[in-house]
């Protein structure tokens, strides 16, 4: 039987951009990583050694700095598209293209002192990202906004108890414990146009605010309240599937030292590590 190309893609991966948006002495930033799949008639590449219809992932690459020259960067989202959708349209063997591009947060730099000036500083804390995932092809586009490494912690309203046991479960119940994460979401809209950077500004602080104020029975239980909230209150969305690392945070023995050890001395752990996800979406 004759081997044949089933499917196939290729493109270009962590092409890095910085845009430097200057509105006179005040100055914004856009710093993306962008990865791109090309879809098409390709097969002959593969077959026969045929480069003809093979775009180079290099010119990929010079594409994603001609068009941010041109484009606002506005958000991931609306970048990504304007990239996609050019592709699609200037190249005819190429059939469906998608881009993943993650965005680096910066703020300005705001020390409530006049000598530093703020119009062109910036700050990055942590390793939060936005994240936006576009597919192109000809009468069909999808979007799929997200965020992720958003590392968050509490010390008490958190517990997990009465959980099933078997015969190498040495796990002990608690009803205090700390509850740490490291969320990654994914949500889909329900509606074409909507303002990207305010809507994910939405999610992002129900996950907050519900994290921060939700009587946790375990991961599980936050993970849904979150979604749950998400679903209610940001009518733009659709979907969402939340991921959540359970980040151990240990108990440390201090009985054996002579000390009582109440709920304040522990060690972090990274691994192993438990790991929930859960899509929520409109019933």
């Amino acid at each position: 039987m004759p081997a044949i190309i089933s499917s196939n893609t290729y493109g270009k991966s962590c092409v890095r951009l910085l845009k430097v948006k200057r509105s006179g002495k005040v100055h914004d930033i856009s710093e993306l990583t962008v990865n791109i799949l090309l879809e098409g008639d390709f097969e002959s590449a593969h077959t026969d050694g045929d480069n003809s219809k093979v775009l180079p992932t290099d010119t990929m690459k010079n594409t994603v700095y001609a068009l941010a020259k041109e484009d606002p960067v506005n958000s991931p989202e609306e970048f990504g598209l304007s990239l996609c959708e050019y592709l699609l349209k200037n190249h005819e063997q190429i059939s469906k293209v998608s881009a993943e591009i993650s965005e680096k947060l910066w703020k300005r730099i705001h020390t409530g002192e006049d000598k530093i000036n703020s119009d062109h500083s910036f700050i990055r804390s942590g390793n939060e990202k936005k994240t936006a995932k576009i597919s192109v092809m000809e009468n069909e586009k999808t979007i799929t906004s997200g965020l992720t490494d958003l590392l968050i912690l509490k010390t008490t309203d958190s517990g997990f108890e009465k959980f099933y046991k078997d015969k190498y479960t040495t796990l002990k119940e608690t009803s205090d414990r700390v509850f740490s994460t490291s969320v990654t979401a994914e949500w889909i809209y329900n509606k074409p146009d909507v303002n990207f950077n305010e809507q994910h500004n939405n999610v992002r602080r129900i996950i907050l605010e519900t994290f921060a104020g939700h009587k946790s029975l375990s991961v599980q239980h936050t993970l849904y309240e979150m979604g749950k909230n998400v679903i209610e209150y940001v009518k733009e969305v659709g979907e969402i599937h939340i991921i959540m690392p359970n980040k151990h945070y240990l108990l440390f023995d201090l009985e054996k030292l002579g000390l009582n050890n109440d709920n304040e001395i522990f060690i972090p752990t990274d691994e192993p590590f438990g790991l929930i996800e859960a899509t929520v979406k409109r019933s």
